[in-house]
Formats: structure tokens, sequence, C-alpha cells
């Protein structure tokens, strides 16, 4: 055979004309190819408009939920895992836009009884979620409570997670006199759905969002402000951008908060007992998976080094029994002490666990606030000292 002829290249799909002209396609293969390339462009389409209906739906739940990366290793006070993160900037808008009905719901108050929000219409509602067991709603709580005296204007209703107990605690504690509704193991009511507490909506009266929805403590407690139509401020009220509520820890060269708290063993604890000593505070929580995965490494620290000249202490909150049997369970040997709810938390400015502050002998916080059990153990190696050069103390 001729190689250098171009019928010798000539695909096996390809036969020779009767005539002894160029080569033609056959019908069958033809029929083939033609099929084949149109099922693999529809397959193609398929999965390019599946990926980009996957891709929408992940931009927006994490537009809605904006949850810490467990990766983190920080659980912030939350219920449920549904806590806001105050103060972050949302780049898509979340909740109910402003001019929207809102949907009927009925859920029951402290006493049992159904309370329906169409109950509340002819009035404007400043509708909140809420949870007693979130920091920031208890920080933001007196901002609320003061605006129970302007009830003429506007109803305040607390849609909450939790116990009638707790709930009732929290009323008791910052004056909040106004319907509690407890979702008791319910879904949240269309308006809150994906989303965390402290948010809350502004009503007018027939039922309809008039702002769009606050997230977070400083733009709740903002809303309250608006919905007040006092021309006269609080005493203890500021302007928005004086009241920032520190949420990212006290800073280095801040005095360390005092406190004179219960340990789960008995007696009290005092910070101020350990003046003259590096002290460790880790804020933890019974509930918390990272603080249970740090839990053995402070004990084991603890252990190893307590004659070193470094004191740890850890910062609970709850149940003191739980409390108990978690410091049990991971042998831990020093002073756990209990908060009472947030208290101390919102004192040094933060309400995520675990996280540590490293407190020098002169009662001053020493490093910026420790995150997750990595960075604490690192800020405990750092409080471990005793090398003197020069007459100079060096961490190591």
């Amino acid at each position: 055979m001729d190689m250098s002829s171009p019928r010798a290249y000539a695909s096996p799909i390809l036969e020779p004309s009767e005539g002894g002209g160029e080569p033609v396609l056959t019908w069958a293969v033809a029929v083939a190819v033609v099929a084949g390339l149109s099922l693999l462009a529809a397959l193609l389409f398929q999965v390019v408009q599946q990926q980009g209906r996957i891709l929408l739906r992940l931009d927006g739940i994490e537009g809605r939920l904006r949850r810490p990366d467990p990766g983190d290793g920080l659980q912030v006070a939350h219920h449920a895992g549904a806590h806001a993160a105050d103060g972050v900037e949302h780049a898509d808008p979340l909740g109910l836009p402003p001019g929207t009905l809102v949907a009927p719901f009925a859920l029951p108050d402290l006493d049992g009884r159904a309370v329906r929000l169409e109950d509340f219409r002819g009035r404007r509602v400043l509708l909140a979620h809420w949870s007693p067991e979130c920091g920031f709603c208890d920080l933001v709580a007196p901002e609320l409570a003061a605006l129970q005296h302007d009830r003429r204007d506007t109803e305040l209703v607390l849609v909450s997670w939790g116990d009638r107990d707790a709930n009732r605690t929290l009323a008791l504690e910052h004056g909040l006199d106004c319907p509690i509704l407890l979702l008791d193991g319910a879904a949240p009511p269309e308006p809150f759905t994906d989303m965390g507490t402290p948010a809350a909506y502004l009503l007018d009266e027939d039922g309809r969002v008039t702002r769009p929805v606050a997230i977070g403590a400083d733009e709740v407690a903002a809303l309250a402000r608006e919905a007040s139509r006092r021309r006269t401020r609080l005493r203890t009220e500021k302007p928005l951008h004086e009241s920032r509520i520190e949420r990212d820890g006290l800073k280095a060269g801040t005095p360390a908060p005092a406190f004179a708290l219960p340990d789960v063993r008995g007696g009290t604890v005092a910070l101020e007992d350990f003046r003259g000593r590096r002290v460790l505070l880790v804020f933890s929580d019974p509930d918390c998976g990272p603080c249970q995965d740090l839990a053995p490494g402070l004990a084991a620290l603890d252990r190893e080094h307590r004659d070193d000249g470094l004191q740890l202490i850890m910062v609970g909150r709850g149940d003191p029994q739980r409390n108990r049997a978690k410091a049990t369970e991971h042998g831990i040997e020093f002073p756990v002490v209990l908060q009472d709810r947030w208290k101390l938390s919102k004192e040094y400015g933060i309400f995520a666990t675990p996280v540590g502050f490293l407190i020098g002998e002169d009662g001053v916080i020493e490093r910026d606030v420790a995150t997750g059990g990595e960075q604490i153990l690192a800020l405990a190696r750092q409080g471990l000292r005793k090398e003197r050069t020069d007459g100079r103390t060096t961490l190591r």
C-alpha cells in the first residue's frame, strides 16, 4: 500500500463510494455519533445547572446562619447552635423585608396561656428572638426593660428558648415585665427561621415589618431605642457609637475584673487570693464540646506545673452538679468556680467558650484573650516562667 496516498489514512468508518469517488460516512455511524454528542451535551447541561443550584443554596445558607467554624475549637454562647455572632457584617439581606405582614402564630407564655401575635394588633410591637442562655441577650436586657416604660407606644414581646424557670429568673433580674412566649421545643416562627439570638423586628399596628431585622446586641439595642418615642434620654443611654459592646475580650494591659465565686467543691474562690502569682483564667461550659477536649490537657498541665508559679482557675456556668461531675471526670484538681449565667463573661468582654486570659502577678491581663484549646494551652506555656535574666522575668 502506498502510504503517501490520502486514502491510506481514511477512518475505518469511511467507505469508498461505488463510483470510486470520495468516501462517505455511513448513516448508522452518523446517527450514533450525533446521538452520543447530544446525550453528552444534555448531561453536561444538567450537571452545570445542578451545581449552580447547589452553590446558590449554599450561599443562601451561609448568609443566613453565619455560625462559628467548628474548626476554630470555639463555642459561642448560644442555644442549639443558633445564636447570632454579634456585630457580623451581613453580605446578604436577612429576615423578612420591610412591608412584610408577619404570618400569625401562637405560643404559650410563662403561665401556659396561649398568646397569639394577632392579640397585639393596633399597637406597635418589638418582637425579639430570645434565650436566657444567650450572653448577648443578658447584656441587652436592660435596654429592652427600659422600653417597657413607653408601652403606650410599643409592646415588647419575647419569643424565647429555655424553660419557664430560666426565663422567669432572667425577667426578674432585669425587670422585664412583658409577654415571654416559650418555644418549648417547637421550631421558631417564620420571622426567626434559621436565625440566632438576639434578633428583633419592629412591627407596625397591622403586624407588618417596618425595619430590616436587627441582629445582635448592638442592633437590637439600637432598634429598642428607636422604638421609644421619648424625647428625653435615659440616664444610662449613650449614642450607639459610644456604647459598642465589647465582644472580643479585654485587651492586654487591662486590669482583670475581680471576682469571688463559689467553687464546685464548696467554699469561695476570689481572684485576689492569687495576687503575686500568674493566673490562667479559663471560661468553660459543661455543654461545650471543645471545652471537654481541652479539660484533660489543663488537668495534666496543672499536675505537672502547679508549683511553677502558674495558678489555673476554671469559670464554669450552669448546674453545679454537672460542672462538678465534669471536673471529676477529667481529673481537674484546680479551682472550678461558677458564674451566674454570663455575668463574669460579660465583665471580661467575651461570651465564647473555651477562652483564656493570662493575668499577671499585679492583676493585669498580660496577653489578649486566647480562643480555643490550642491557643489556651499555648498561653499556659507562656505563663510558665521562672528564668530570670538580668533581673527580668522571661516567659518560656
